[in-house]
């Protein structure tokens, strides 16, 4: 499936080159609008995240015209979290935005974080 990334802000956007299959990831769901591949620095058994085909910086970045990339994103958390057999212990999902919450990678992705139990407050 071709992505919709093809604007030049988005040429060097790591996850954009996924998306194209420029750089190789390890591809646990593919979806219309999203992809899930595993983290490659995890912080628990399972680190998957979930990114839309189309370059959106981040969360605060959304609008509501993309309102059905967003709810394919928690469907295909939900997804991996029982292909991940953590769907009924628990899983936590995140979405970073900005530097101060350590958002990495300027491209939306939802990470799906299980395997573990989780303390609180994060970070």
């Amino acid at each position: 499936m071709a992505s919709n990334v093809t604007d030049e802000t988005t040429q060097d956007c790591i996850f954009c080159k996924i998306v194209n299959g420029e750089i190789p990831a390890d591809i646990v769901l593919r979806g219309t609008h999203t992809i899930a591949f595993r983290d490659i620095s995890p912080q628990a058994p399972t680190h998957v995240l979930v990114i839309p085909r189309i370059h959106i910086e981040h969360a605060a970045a959304v609008e509501p015209n993309h309102a059905e990339i967003v709810v394919e994103m928690l469907t295909a958390a939900r997804e991996v979290a029982a292909s991940e057999e953590i769907l009924s212990k628990g899983y936590r999902l995140i979405l970073n935005v900005g530097d101060d919450a350590g958002n990495l990678v300027p491209h939306l992705h939802l990470h799906v974080i299980g395997g573990r139990a989780m303390s609180w407050p994060p970070g």
